[in-house]
């Protein structure tokens, strides 16, 4: 009986803001699991963004709003994500059983000596994450960092678009909520590794129990490609890359533009992979799951599969999910591994939060 009377948290958008397209996941919880209700993915139509700064505010905001038509709900409730150099994410150890007080004052310290601004120039958070298992009698605090510019100009275009933003999270751990709440089977004390590679960034993100141990962006991603297949064939750069993500593009780019990125990606894959086992100690993954919109361009699939050296697959964050029927499931199932860090986002309506 107590279930019944148990506060059950609202539903919040996952708002996905990348510098080429705009992803939204809005997802329920039910008795038998979780229920996706809604999802959108609208392009950016210019060259909005200079790394991960918003410069075409009017070309986001236009995206946006055409986000919120097609969900096609009432909801609000909005969480958006954060990534690249002005986002710095930190475990550092202190003196357990601080009141909040000192511990925020021990945190200011050590921000300063680790963030490259200003303090009044970034919002900071941290929480405590348990006992050091490196170093005795401390405890984990995991610190985060980021530009107020980056934070500001994100909150402001969702409200313009109607949306309430409620929390900013870090991409690189959206996608570990991702894995943790929606990849299945989860094995006991087995790192799961993922690789998401969107418009400028790859990002690897490695959870184990539940816990996101291990997390790091590069600056490579698909735009590269876009502009390969721009000069070699002679086509508008918006229209390459959409025809790519839509597999509409036609010529020979599978045999001689494609080879030469996916060698530069599998690289990258690589160098990313080797960074993680230098930095814990780790042993290679044998294999990994696959997501961004790179996940979504099957012949460079099919090429890392048979190239790379392991085991990959590409996330679906929603194969074992219900799927409300009124929406475009052949576009989902093309689309999913590109919803991934939109997914996580949402995931956050499932656990308690704090302001």
């Amino acid at each position: 009986m107590k279930s019944l009377f148990k506060n059950k948290l609202p539903p919040i958008v996952g708002l996905d803001i990348g510098t080429r397209q705009i992803k939204a996941v809005w997802l329920e919880q039910s008795k038998e699991g979780f229920v996706l209700q809604g999802y959108a993915c609208e392009p950016i139509n210019k060259i909005a963004f200079s790394e991960r700064d918003i410069k075409d505010y009017e070309s986001v905001s236009i995206a946006l709003k055409k986000i919120r038509k097609s969900l096609k709900t009432k909801l609000k409730l909005a969480n958006v994500a954060v990534a690249g150099t002005s986002v710095i994410s930190k475990i550092v150890y202190m003196e357990p059983e601080q009141n909040d007080y000192d511990l925020e004052n021990q945190i200011e310290i050590e921000a300063d000596s680790l963030i490259p601004y200003p303090l009044e120039e970034v919002y900071l958070d941290f929480e405590e994450m348990g006992p050091s298992a490196t170093h005795t009698g401390k405890v984990n605090v995991l610190l985060t960092a980021a530009h107020k510019d980056l934070v500001d100009s994100r909150l402001l275009l969702a409200r313009e678009a109607n949306f309430e933003p409620k929390i900013v999270d870090m991409e690189n751990y959206a996608i570990g909520n991702a894995l943790d709440f929606f990849h299945t089977p989860h094995v006991e004390d087995e790192p799961l590794c993922c690789v998401n590679v969107g418009a400028s960034l790859l990002q690897i993100c490695v959870i184990k129990n539940g816990d996101v141990i291990y997390t790091k962006e590069h600056a490579f991603g698909l735009n590269q490609l876009v502009n390969d297949i721009s000069a070699i064939h002679m086509v508008e750069r918006e229209t390459a890359e959409r025809q790519l993500l839509d597999g509409t593009l036609s010529g020979n780019w599978v045999e001689d533009t494609l080879p030469i990125f996916a060698a530069n990606l599998q690289q990258n894959i690589n160098r990313a992979i080797q960074m993680y086992m230098s930095t814990l100690h780790a042993e290679r993954p044998t294999k990994i799951l696959f997501s961004g919109g790179a996940a979504t361009i099957a012949p460079l699939v099919d090429i890392l599969k048979q190239d790379l050296g392991l085991d990959v697959n590409c996330f679906n964050p929603f194969s074992n999910m219900t799927i409300n029927p009124k929406l475009d499931i052949t576009r989902l199932n093309k689309i999913a591994p590109q919803l991934a860090i939109a997914a996580g986002l949402a995931s956050r309506s499932f656990t308690p939060w704090h302001m």
